[in-house]
């Protein structure tokens, strides 16, 4: 099968696994497991934080960072289709006692102004702003980035008024290959960022969430409420390590093939895309002029061998890594050619 699903389809690399095989570990729920301190270190440096947290995932590292830097009864602003907003089981209302102020955008990226309009002061009337949450690259738009001028005055606009911002950088990684940045400098306005290790980066499971390390100790306890710790689990932090330093220079193979595919995309009738946003591995397409429903296409793919999600009912979504190679995309365009023309 061509997996073109989502970039968290991958599989451990054999360095990954010997690391895994081979990793040294301890109880890291008494900081005990050598390779998960050496992980978190690493991970600290990388974000250019002064401590990170391994998490077992995204959506508990996004979690976590809403509850550090926030109060019961605030807002959280961010953009309509945020993750943290459609895909996290409303955990910031759950676990952190926030409402969300969703901002529509076209692309997925904020702007200060748009932010700017729509903090609330504590007043008898209205939850009080309390946090900024950016989401870079954005997964739902089709991977769009955020320019370091918008990053910079969302935050120095931000912090002037008094709040955080948060940074749900789950593919970072992505947006610093395509920006030809360090993820450090990428991060460097926001007080915590979240990123993950099982999609592009490619290992098995794992997130980490970096920021002060104040923030980070109380962080420790909140992963530990939410289950989070995991013992022995520098099986799985030596795959990120390996993550970490193998993988990030090969992340512009990826927007090479989501490029192509976009172009593919392009020539099919009844497919609307602009290949010209398509900027790292993310491609969003709109099918609704085949005559076909997405769900009907995605299940004619499957029976072809080829994966791909459908995201509401006009648009599909298809994400490149690296299980999946130029010749695959090719077969996976010709796929859905012969769908959208039988």
């Amino acid at each position: 099968m061509i997996d073109l699903r989502s970039d968290t389809v991958t599989k451990p690399t054999p360095a990954m696994r010997r690391a895994m095989m081979e990793a040294e570990v301890g109880d890291d729920v008494y900081g005990e497991d050598p390779t998960v301190n050496r992980l978190e270190r690493r991970a600290a440096e990388i974000a250019g934080k002064e401590a990170a947290l391994f998490v077992p995932t995204g959506t508990m590292g996004n979690t976590i960072a809403v509850k550090l830097l926030t109060e019961h009864g605030q807002e959280v602003i961010c953009d309509s289709r945020a993750h943290m907003l459609d895909y996290e089981l409303s955990m910031v209302a759950w676990f952190s006692g926030c409402v969300i102020r969703a901002i529509q955008t076209e692309d997925g990226i904020l702007s200060w102004e748009q932010v700017r309009r729509q903090i609330r002061p504590l007043s008898p009337y209205s939850a009080p702003t309390g946090l900024v949450a950016i989401e870079n690259t954005h997964n739902m738009a089709g991977g769009t980035l955020y320019a370091m001028s918008a990053i910079h005055e969302i935050c120095t606009g931000a912090r002037e008024r008094g709040l955080k911002v948060h940074m749900d950088g789950a593919r970072i990684f992505n947006a610093a290959a395509a920006m030809g940045i360090p993820v450090c400098e990428i991060a460097a306005p926001a007080e915590t960022l979240m990123f993950c290790l099982s999609k592009g980066l490619g290992a098995p499971a794992g997130s980490l969430l970096a920021g002060p390390t104040n923030l980070i100790a109380k962080g420790r306890l909140y992963r530990k409420r939410l289950g989070g710790g995991m013992r022995q689990v520098g099986v799985l932090a030596a795959a990120g390590l390996v993550a970490l330093e193998e993988t990030p220079p090969r992340l512009s193979d990826d927007h090479s093939n989501a490029k192509f595919l976009g172009e593919g995309l392009a020539r099919i009738p009844g497919i609307a895309i602009d290949p010209q946003k398509v900027v790292t591995n993310i491609v969003v397409f709109d099918v609704g002029g085949t005559g076909l429903a997405p769900a009907e296409i995605c299940a004619r793919l499957k029976q072809r061998g080829v994966l791909i999600n459908y995201i509401n009912e006009r648009q599909m979504r298809a994400v490149t890594h690296y299980d999946v190679d130029r010749e695959a995309c090719r077969r996976a365009l010709e796929a859905l050619a012969d769908v959208v023309a039988s």
